[in-house]
């Protein structure tokens, strides 16, 4: 027989398990746009110390590039980052768009702390980046990260060497580089490197003057920088000689000859 207590004590559960579904439904209101957001227009970064351009040197430390460079740079890529503007809201200018990528590139700073600078939401600067960064590669890696591929350029770029550092048949310094990542769930192990910390490769050739010819990037942590170059491109092409790399020669003074190789 049930009692008025266990009535009440159903009652009580019920009562509870209705609240608390009710409470876990229930959509937290937020703000379509914050007020200190909305108050862009006039008082951002780009609004005010990018605009006051007394000081060359100032303004070269904050996007490590001068104000002509960055002009040349939004110049080439503003057609791919430029958007139109809604009848909801005003488009982000490529030019700050340009200036938040940098400034992400230039000091590894987080988004919201970019946020705060530039008075433009989280979610949107993480959109930002990474379709600025894509565009800058695609409209320039044929301008400025073209790799030779004639047996007169690879002569160059030895000589080069040969001459700023007094080291023959030398087509490029070649090494890797652990860049720092937040280790993905559930796959920590893969990227986790030999100084405990959890990285990807980048493994690049260099020229005399210090310019990429070749990159290739998003290699495990945990691979040795042997294992990223053997399984790259770039020892495929030197293995099946592709890239027109001269054939041996004598260096100077001497008679047996010796190839041309990338110095790691």
């Amino acid at each position: 027989m049930v009692t008025k207590k266990d009535k009440r004590k159903a009652a009580a559960c019920y009562y509870y398990l209705t609240v608390k579904s009710r409470r876990r439904n229930r959509r937290t209101h937020r703000y379509w746009v914050r007020d200190w957001i909305k108050r862009r227009s006039n008082k951002t970064i780009m609004e005010t110390l990018l605009e006051e351009r007394e000081d060359p040197e100032c303004y070269k430390n904050f996007l490590r590039m001068s104000a002509a460079d960055f002009k040349y740079l939004l110049d080439k890529i503003k057609f791919a980052i430029e958007k139109q503007n809604t009848h909801m809201r005003n488009a982000i200018p490529a030019a700050e768009r340009l200036a938040i990528t940098l400034r992400f590139l230039a000091t590894g700073d987080s988004y919201h702390s970019l946020m705060y600078l530039f008075r433009i939401p989280v979610c949107t600067i993480s959109r930002i980046v990474p379709e600025v960064c894509a565009a800058i590669y695609n409209v320039l890696k044929e301008e400025y990260l073209q790799m030779p591929c004639t047996e007169e350029e690879w002569l160059q770029k030895s000589q080069q060497f040969a001459e700023k550092y007094n080291f023959p048949h030398c087509i490029g310094a070649l090494d890797g580089k652990h860049v720092l990542i937040k280790a993905p769930k559930q796959r920590g192990s893969l990227y986790h490197n030999y100084k405990g910390t959890h990285s990807v490769v980048l493994m690049a050739l260099a020229d005399a003057e210090y310019k990429f010819q070749y990159i290739n990037v998003g290699c495990f942590g945990r691979i040795s920088d042997g294992g990223v170059f053997n399984a790259c491109s770039l020892s495929n092409k030197l293995a099946d000689n592709s890239l027109g790399i001269p054939t041996p020669r004598p260096l100077p003074g001497r008679t047996k000859p010796v190839p041309f190789d990338p110095l790691s």
